[in-house]
């Protein structure tokens, strides 16, 4: 039986992954107003991948009989100096999510709740996922630096992003 503690921390991180969502769509709305509608259209994925991530702790704290409980957000970021600084925004949000999914998982391994440290195995692989894309696209922006098509394609590139919820 899933503990309080546990219980209380999964909740905390489904707020989390909500606020998550508010970021991507704050550097979205960011990207819409310098006219870049890929990269724009990039993080309103991403931010659709952070409102999917937590629905699946919703539901899995419903399939556990415990209580959702939503809580207020922060106000994210909204200026940027440069769509790199945006993303390297992006990169170390997502290294907080990491690390707040580790000591999910260290919480989870402590109480012995095997049926929650199977369900995190899902975050820890999809966190490898989102830190590696984000620095890759960084050594992309770093790489084309002020190359104005090479710019230009990325835009285009992003702005074929779709989300499709993976099959659990």
């Amino acid at each position: 039986m899933m503990n309080d503690k546990l219980s209380q921390a999964l909740n905390d991180q489904l707020n989390f992954e909500f606020y998550s969502a508010q970021v991507y769509l704050a550097i979205a709305a960011y990207c819409s107003g310098e006219s870049l509608d890929g990269f724009a259209n990039f993080f309103i994925v991403q931010a659709e991948e952070e409102r999917f991530h937590a629905m699946r702790i919703y539901k899995y704290l419903n399939d556990r009989g415990k209580r959702v409980y939503l809580q207020g957000m922060d106000t994210p970021k909204n200026e940027y100096k440069s769509i790199l600084e945006a993303f390297e925004h992006a990169y170390e949000h997502e290294q907080i999510v990491t690390r707040r999914i580790y000591d999910l998982s260290d919480i989870a391994m402590n109480d012995r709740e095997h049926a929650t440290i199977q369900f995190l195995k899902w975050f820890i692989d999809e966190q490898v996922e989102e830190e590696s894309m984000f620095d890759s696209i960084i050594n992309k922006l770093k790489r084309i630096d002020q190359d104005s098509n090479a710019f230009f394609m990325l835009d285009n590139e992003f702005a074929q992003r779709v989300f499709t919820p993976p099959a659990v």
